[in-house]
């Protein structure tokens, strides 16, 4: 049996594994807690009241961080022509076309946001089992399938994030760094909450938060109160 690490056994005795904390005081837990010698991507981890397997309850959208998620993205765009133009202009850090799909298609995967025009859907179709089970297949639903390269581009560059709810019913979304001002990740996580409950399904009835728990990388999970999670 692998033995607990000092670090770990002392934070635990921190944190109250059953109380729903108001989110400022997770925050502030979390950034106190947080023991790790990198700069831990802070996460947020919602349940919701939904049933994914009816498509009527899948919860699924973007949200763009007001401020970002704390590390560079890099922006993959297959478009041809003038399109391609407007890709490179707007600071997409790969684009192309058939390059694109043969390097992917021999394993290549260095690259966190693909955007493709709908003309190329076709085209990137053929590698859709490579980019899908990574969640890197462009998609209309998200925004990611579009002629708008340029706002599209920049707005994964400030910190556009898409989420989905997985079969069990949860939502993961990346909030954050550590190392944030306190108030930057208390907005980004308000930003984040106000688009999952506008994103409430008509059909679903019942509690819709079940339950939010925020955590750092090598961190342990901190709960959120559910009703301190909106706009005050």
């Amino acid at each position: 049996m692998p033995k607990t690490g000092k670090k770990y056994l002392q934070v635990k005795e921190k944190i109250d594994s059953q109380k729903p904390y108001p989110l400022r005081e997770a925050i502030s837990l979390l950034q106190q807690t947080a023991y790790a010698k990198f700069d831990e991507t802070v996460d947020v981890a919602i349940r919701l009241g939904v049933d994914p397997r009816k498509a009527d309850q899948m919860v699924r959208g973007t949200v763009l961080l007001p401020h970002g998620i704390g590390r560079e993205v890099n922006v993959l765009v297959f478009a041809k022509g003038e399109k391609e133009k407007e890709a490179r202009d707007a600071g997409a850090d790969f684009v192309g076309a058939e390059d694109l799909v043969e390097k992917i298609s021999g394993g290549w995967v260095a690259f966190d946001k693909a955007v493709a025009t709908p003309d190329l859907m076709a085209m990137v179709g053929k590698i859709a089992k490579i980019l899908g089970p990574r969640g890197l297949m462009p998609n209309p639903k998200v925004g990611t399938v579009t002629f708008n390269l340029k706002e599209t581009i920049e707005d994964l560059k400030k910190g556009k994030v898409e989420f989905r709810t997985e079969k069990s019913g949860i939502v993961h979304v990346p909030v954050g760094k550590k190392s944030f001002d306190p108030q930057k990740l208390y907005e980004n996580i308000l930003s984040l909450m106000e688009t999952i409950i506008r994103l409430k399904p008509s059909s679903s009835k019942g509690l819709y938060l079940k339950n939010i728990v925020v955590s750092s990388t090598m961190g342990l999970g901190i709960k959120v109160d559910p009703a301190t999670v909106k706009a005050q």
